[in-house]
């Protein structure tokens, strides 16, 4: 009963928002096919914001705070869609602020969710914790650093690959790596295995398209911001999906 008290006003807050959130100044052409992927991501985020917080009901206690985490991921990131669909639809320029305002946000937070999937089941060091979500966030600092002209562009690439390797490190051969392996149950594998892969090929998009825009001049602002936002879409929700299957199979 508490958590149906909880809920209601914040799902009712959610509906009175979403009508000023999704004004938006411009009409979409039809062929600004960046601009529609802004607006389907953006309410692709808005369901399964409902669904993880729904879902949570079905899981056991342990599981509900790295449901809850989800649930809170695609939340603020949808709120940053509705602005950064904004801002292309009536500008046409990347809305590269809001862009990583919201991943300074939201990318620690999925990778705090190895830290809680495997405190679910094994006592995890406070350090595996602080890694991962430190070094997260330098790979966002020195990549806008380097997007907004703030850093030399090579600089802030390089610096910010480093801080991504040694994320990777530590869920592939690093204490957190070791504690699946040896601790969790085969779900919990299969679900730590699909995430790391994540962080590993679903990552690899945001450098891709990074060195594509900067360096090699491949690809104009609309294929730049397409490229993340599919990768944000492939990322941030499935993430979820993965954390929800293991909760539910666990509980």
């Amino acid at each position: 009963m508490k958590l149906l008290h909880f809920k209601l006003p914040m799902m009712a807050l959610a509906l009175l928002m979403l009508p000023s959130m999704a004004f938006a100044s411009g009409n979409l052409d039809s062929s600004d096919f960046t601009g529609m992927s802004f607006w389907l991501i953006s309410m692709a985020l808005v369901a399964s914001t409902v669904f993880f917080l729904i879902e949570r009901d079905r899981v056991a206690a342990k599981w509900k705070t790295s449901l809850t985490v989800s649930g809170l991921v695609t939340l603020i990131a949808a709120v940053h869609y509705f602005y950064m669909r904004d801002v292309w639809v009536s500008t046409g320029t990347s809305p590269t602020e809001f862009r990583y305002i919201d991943w300074l946000l939201t990318v620690p937070l999925l990778m705090v969710e190895f830290f809680l999937i495997l405190s679910a089941i094994a006592k995890v060091p406070a350090g595996v914790f602080w890694r991962l979500l430190i070094f997260t966030t330098l790979m966002l600092i020195f990549g806008y650093l380097g997007e907004s002209g703030k850093m030399n562009v090579m600089a802030g690439f390089v610096l910010g690959m480093i801080a991504w390797f040694v994320v990777l490190y530590e869920i592939f051969a690093g204490e957190a790596s070791k504690i699946s392996a040896e601790q969790a149950s085969e779900t919990v594998q299969k679900a730590f295995n699909l995430m790391r892969w994540i962080v590993t090929i679903g990552w690899a998009i945001y450098p891709l398209g990074y060195a594509l825009g900067y360096f090699m001049g491949g690809v104009d602002g609309a294929s730049l911001n397409l490229i993340y936002n599919l990768a944000d879409f492939l990322n941030k929700i499935a993430f979820g999906v993965i954390i929800w299957h293991v909760a539910v199979s666990e509980s």
